[in-house]
């Protein structure tokens, strides 16, 4: 086969981007078809979707305000039973990975169509992918249904996104596309979507750091979330990836930050198997290497950059190298046991990353 070889399918979903854009809800709504829609949101997040609620007017016919992390079954049930007793015809999302997860789950079951509003850097709303949580384990699977039909990205909705999970939450996007650029399925449009959605947040985060309220910085990384997490909806993940549903299925971590500490470590690990990837990484943070580069990127905006600062037990890490190589899977450099212990190690110490400089 010719190195160059690669097949692509393009997802069908639409996209509606800009600071304000939040306005043009009700005429999406219409071009859904949708008259009866149900606004999802977390209890946090419930003056958002009040506001969605009064944008929609007639369209809407209420809130289901108790999206939570991981989506529990009996959550998803809940919702969908009272969908279906209220008569809804589509579901609007609004707010992180939580809200999308469970507008995912209430259409994996009726096929209603999702408009999302993300309102974090959380990428979901770009994937198939769904994921449930029964009696404490996590299964995830893949399905066009869940796709959400129509994403609405407002910036100005992310103004008020804290500036810690902004950072950690933006590392989390870029995970996202510097996987997919060694994917074992990658093409040619993810690859540039990738380096891009890489540049833009590494560009925006600092930002953010300096004027949380600088909605041009915001607007870079809410862009930035939008092609990492269609790279995520369309090539395979591996390593990085792998670890981190390990640490924060079996160790209960918080996702985000788990991304942002793992990642350096995960792509030092690949560094030599994955050259070309590591190029386009490194050219995209303006860094000369990839993984010190997004080692600073974490540190230098405040970010997390160990796993002993999360909550990881240092006496679980034995098993955590044991849980990350029991199944194989694939990743551009084989998974070896003792490889994965060391960079665990690393990750939970601080250690910048493996054949890097030391950390200052």
């Amino acid at each position: 086969m010719h190195p160059n070889a690669f097949t692509y399918t393009a997802s069908p979903s639409r996209v509606v981007f800009g600071a304000g854009s939040l306005q043009h809800l009700e005429r999406e709504i219409d071009l859904l078809g949708a008259r009866r829609a149900l606004v999802l949101c977390t209890p946090p997040q419930r003056a958002q979707a009040e506001q969605v609620l009064a944008l929609l007017g007639t369209r809407a016919i209420g809130i289901y305000d108790q999206a939570v992390m991981h989506v529990p079954i009996e959550t998803a049930r809940a919702a969908s039973d009272d969908a279906r007793q209220r008569g809804a015809d589509c579901a609007v999302a609004i707010g992180g990975g939580s809200t999308t997860g469970l507008g995912k789950a209430i259409a994996l079951e009726s096929g209603m169509p999702i408009l999302a509003i993300p309102t974090t850097y959380a990428g979901s709303e770009m994937t198939p992918i769904y994921g449930l949580t029964e009696g404490g384990v996590k299964r995830t699977g893949r399905d066009p249904r869940v796709l959400p039909r129509t994403v609405i990205y407002d910036p100005e909705l992310t103004l008020s996104l804290p500036v810690a999970l902004s950072v950690t939450s933006g590392i989390n996007a870029i995970a996202h596309a510097a996987e997919g650029l060694y994917a074992q399925d990658a093409n040619p449009i993810m690859s540039l979507m990738a380096e891009e959605g890489i540049r833009a947040l590494a560009a925006g985060l600092p930002r953010i750091v300096a004027d949380p309220r600088d909605i041009e910085a915001r607007a870079d990384c809410l862009y930035g979330a939008w092609l990492c997490g269609t790279v995520l909806g369309n090539v395979g993940m591996a390593l990085h990836h792998k670890l981190c549903h390990t640490l924060g299925g079996s160790f209960n971590l918080p996702h985000a930050e788990t991304h942002t500490v793992v990642l350096p470590h995960a792509i030092a690990y690949n560094a030599l198997a994955a050259p070309l990837a590591m190029q386009r990484i490194a050219r995209a943070l303006g860094r000369d290497d990839a993984a010190v580069g997004l080692f600073e990127l974490a540190r230098t905006n405040g970010a997390p950059t160990s796993l002993r600062e999360i909550g990881m037990p240092a006496d679980q890490l034995d098993r955590a190298a044991d849980l990350a190589a029991a199944n194989p899977y694939w990743n551009p450099r084989p998974i070896e046991r003792d490889a994965i212990r060391a960079l665990l190690q690393r990750a939970f110490d601080g250690a910048a990353p493996a054949g890097s400089l030391p950390a200052p």
